[in-house]
């Protein structure tokens, strides 16, 4: 079948957070199972550079306040299909934010073209004679998609809507709905409209034929007013057509066999190397106790504003800790400056490089994942990958993918990690000096390893229920 699939961001073209990771890894993945799926997204500066073998499939002289063209090419393998409209997206900054750090301001309409593009594609197909049978929405961006399509009586192409992450909701004022082509008559409450707002989140969530989310344990959440943000009342509606499918990563991509430093579950000795290397990029002494790595953005929802207060105690009892992020300016501040009170004993990189990302998951013992909500978390799968052992809140896909090492699960020999609940300093700080406690027991440490590296984190099953679910939708 052919799927299209529609988002904002896309490796190996762009990329600020996990959304990028999945919608460029689930095209690779359709493709041993006899499906093409396309990457609808807009051509940011310098993208349109990049695609081989560029031609132009689609065409609109007024998109959303000028010209707008789709070129189709591909990149390391992935289909792309550029919506290339200079007025809305060839600026610079980032994909949502100005250079300031602003939202930009129409960013309503920017993501509604590449939705109105979606759906006429749907509707019409390309100039070269493709047609997909699945339009994949991810997020907030894509929302309109599905909504756009239901607007014109469309039935033939199916929809799915993927909640990525609901705190995003893609808002925008009544005022807008004839700037983004929408109907008057769909704003109420059983459809667009949220709290007096414009939500294309909503929309989609509206529309779609089905409805998943990045984790079991997520699309249970989200029926709950803790996690649900105002959407879960729609969303236990919509229980039936709801589905928990948990991501996957590039294991080609995330493969500690062909790090700086390479070692396998059945040579865990070379990790030591690794280890070596990345307290030397961090300027961090030996120590007896594990080196803890933190990759993530630096904010509330991650939990790392409980993580400060618990370091001294983590480092009294022998840890260390890289980190490697950028965010909450307040955050930022602390950790460098824990970094200077603790010298060889906390090492910081604000910012974010992939590399050093790739070697801190090599050379690290633990990954701090201490989130209050995580839909599903790509970085402890890049941790089990690695045998770089999770340390984790018991939320979403956290809980669905870590097993706590506990005594029933030491003693079974499963143990892959350490979980804990509730996301309070309290939990956590026990949670941190049983990581300690385990890392001395060696003959238990190598173990939880030799289990971590083996939990299958790849595409195979969840592709497979992907599939499965676009065949359902097409009968």
């Amino acid at each position: 079948m052919n799927i299209l699939s529609v988002t904002s961001e896309c490796v190996p073209l762009i990329k600020t957070g996990g959304l990028a990771d999945v919608a460029g890894a689930l095209p690779k993945a359709m493709v041993p199972l006899g499906h093409r799926m396309r990457v609808l997204m807009p051509a940011y500066p310098g993208l349109a550079a990049r695609l081989e073998d560029a031609r132009e499939v689609w065409k609109e002289d007024a998109l959303f306040g000028g010209p707008a063209r789709v070129l189709a090419g591909t990149v390391d393998g992935v289909e792309f299909l550029l919506l290339d409209a200079a007025h809305l997206f060839d600026r610079n900054g980032g994909p949502y934010l100005s250079p300031e750090g602003y939202d930009w301001p129409d960013n309503p309409e920017r993501f509604a073209a590449l939705c109105w593009a979606a759906a006429q594609i749907a509707q019409s197909g390309l100039s070269d004679g493709w047609m997909p049978d699945v339009l994949h929405a991810h997020d907030w961006q894509a929302g309109l998609a599905p909504a756009y399509l239901r607007f014109v009586g469309n039935k033939r192409v199916k929809t799915l809507m993927t909640i990525h992450n609901i705190a995003f909701q893609g808002l925008a004022p009544q005022e807008r709905l004839a700037s983004l082509r929408l109907p008057p008559s769909a704003f109420h409450a059983d459809d667009l409209e949220y709290y007096g707002q414009i939500s294309t989140l909503k929309a989609g969530l509206v529309h779609a034929d089905a409805i998943t989310t990045v984790s079991p344990t997520y699309a249970a959440e989200l029926m709950r007013p803790e996690f649900g943000m105002g959407l879960e009342g729609l969303i236990a509606a919509r229980a039936g057509d709801l589905h928990g499918i948990l991501n996957g990563i590039d294991l080609e991509m995330w493969n500690p066999e062909t790090c700086a430093n390479p070692y396998s579950a059945k040579t865990l000795k070379k990790k030591a190397a690794a280890s070596a290397a990345l307290r030397d990029r961090f300027g961090l002494s030996q120590t007896d106790g594990p080196l803890a790595i933190v990759v993530s953005r630096l904010t509330g929802q991650k939990g790392l504003d409980l993580l400060p207060g618990l370091l001294p105690d983590f480092i009294a009892h022998g840890g260390s800790l890289a980190v490697l992020g950028s965010g909450d300016a307040g955050l930022e501040a602390a950790y460098s400056g824990l970094a200077n009170e603790y010298p060889g004993k906390i090492g910081v990189h604000i910012g974010y490089d992939e590399e050093l990302s790739h070697a801190m998951f090599a050379g690290g013992d633990a990954v701090l994942i201490p989130s209050r909500f995580e839909p599903c978390g790509l970085t402890q799968l890049y941790g089990l990958r690695f045998g770089t052992l999770p340390v984790v809140a018991a939320t979403g896909g956290l809980a669905d993918t870590v097993i706590h090492a506990n005594d029933a699960a030491l003693d079974r020999g499963v143990a892959t990690g350490l979980t804990f609940h509730p996301t309070d300093a309290t939990a956590f700080a026990h949670c941190l000096r049983r990581l300690c406690t385990l890392f001395a027991d060696r003959q238990a440490w190598t173990k939880m390893m030799q289990n971590a590296m083996q939990q299958p984190v790849g595409w195979d099953k969840s592709s497979a229920r992907y599939a499965a679910l676009y065949q359902d939708l097409i009968g």
